[in-house]
């Protein structure tokens, strides 16, 4: 295919996932689900699992093997600079916080982990049949942990603010806990990727000490030297957004070149980026990068549509499937109502409202998910039986709210809060942003504690 062909065909293939993308993210929310829910169904429906059975070749025509480089690459982008956004909010002094987040936080990530991988003790060949032969180790058990044990933030926050639960104690609980969970993940999701068991002991350590000096060098130079360069007085060059791209693909390079994935270098790029005086993130930074790569977040989704291979699944694999998701709902809802109950003593409703809360995972998993299988700790039939469970435990979580708190008829019959998608401002709560069109919402801008 010469570069003629192949732009226009890349060209089509974008405008068609786009347009799915909306249609069905659209409808999800109509059905009132978060749309990350619509967006990942449309990348299924586009891949060969369902558009593959088209006859004619219709799925070749539209995606022709040449392409997907190309929407790989533009998916790795977009995962970078959403990434980046979700970074430059996170608020480490979450870890300080006082004890209800702290212990809900815990429990909500030790526990999904101890159950995660207490699930590949027990059902080791399971897991090595559907897996495709590859080691049931310890390394894949720690990766299997952090599957379960994952909350997605930016998701959390669209499901809160839809339900009418904004600035509830136990929304506000849940989404500090959330994002404590995530400030935990990330850490152990490297060291998975860094003992994959590819290297000898001599190239492990080699890569543990390079990985951690340039964490080092991020936080104690790059940091004090963006400190300076932003705050350069009658300078030509002080516009945030080109040094934050540029940060952001650089640091992405360079944890890739390090032998992890992309999404390590733009949450650290987003970590050490600085902030106001206030603490809270810069607006002229956070909100173009945030917008273009949610933007392009439809492609990722299509990619990790393309990879699922529904068609592959045994009968066999349902089982395993059916314990993975009640492990992984169990685990988040009996840790978060426990420890919400204990250390936040509320009421057992809203308790069980918290571990409801948690339970979701969405964007959040399907990053993890997606590393795992690009570096090989997963095959194709357990992602599948993994996307699978993310979107059964986040769609679940919309109606087990309502189960616990029926909306009351005042409420079904107010009129919508306007969208930050269709042009107005989002009636939402002070600092809050929102990432347009893929209904990921960013998790409230921190302030310093």
């Amino acid at each position: 295919m010469d570069t003629d062909s192949l732009v226009t065909h890349v060209l089509a293939a974008l405008a068609l996932v786009i347009t799915a993308s909306w249609a069905l993210g659209t409808l999800a929310r109509r059905l009132r689900q978060p749309p990350v829910i619509g967006q990942l169904l449309a990348g299924i429906a586009l891949g060969p699992s369902l558009l593959g059975l088209a006859p004619h070749g219709i799925y070749a025509a539209l995606f022709p093997e040449e392409i997907k480089p190309v929407l790989t690459a533009l998916a790795q982008v977009a995962l970078a600079l959403f990434l980046f956004a979700v970074g430059y909010e996170l608020d480490l002094g979450q870890l300080r916080q006082r004890r209800a987040v702290t212990t809900v936080s815990l429990s909500g990530f030790a526990l999904p982990m101890v159950m995660g991988a207490g699930l590949v003790v027990l059902l080791p060949g399971a897991f090595r049949s559907v897996n495709g032969g590859r080691p049931v180790d310890a390394n894949f058990a720690l990766y299997m942990a952090v599957a379960l044990s994952i909350t997605a933030v930016p998701v959390l926050a669209s499901i809160i603010r839809d339900q009418g639960l904004a600035g509830s104690r136990p929304a506000t609980i849940a989404m500090a806990a959330a994002g404590v969970i995530d400030v935990l993940s990330w850490p152990v999701l490297a060291v998975c990727l860094i003992g994959d068991g590819r290297d000898s002991l001599g190239d492990w350590l080699t890569r543990t000490g390079l990985l951690m000096a340039y964490v080092l060098v991020m936080v104690f130079a790059v940091r004090r030297l963006l400190v300076w360069w932003m705050n350069r007085p009658g300078s030509v060059l002080t516009d945030p957004v080109p040094v934050a791209t540029a940060l952001t693909l650089a640091s992405a390079w360079a944890t890739n070149a390090l032998g992890l994935h992309v999404i390590f270098g733009a949450l650290l790029a987003g970590v050490v980026m600085p902030r106001q005086r206030d603490g809270i993130p810069d607006s002229r930074v956070l909100r173009p990068l945030q917008e273009t790569g949610s933007l392009l977040l439809p492609v990722f989704f299509t990619v990790s549509g393309l990879s699922v291979q529904l068609r592959e699944l045994r009968l066999s694999d349902l089982l395993l499937l059916l314990a993975l998701c009640v492990a992984a709902v169990a685990a988040k809802v009996a840790a978060g109502s426990l420890s919400a109950r204990r250390g936040a003593r509320l009421p057992w409703r809203d308790s069980v409202l918290v571990g409801v809360l948690l339970n979701t995972r969405g964007l959040t998993e399907l990053i993890v998910l997606n590393v795992g299988l690009q570096a090989g700790l997963i095959g194709p039939r357990l992602y599948a039986l993994l996307i699978i469970m993310a979107l059964v435990t986040t769609a679940a979580t919309g109606p087990l709210i309502r189960l616990l708190h029926p909306p009351t008829a005042a409420a079904e019959g107010a009129p919508a809060e306007p969208r930050a998608d269709d042009g107005r401002t989002p009636n939402a709560q002070p600092g809050s942003s929102r990432a347009p069109g893929t209904g990921a919402e960013a998790t409230p801008r921190p302030r310093k504690s």
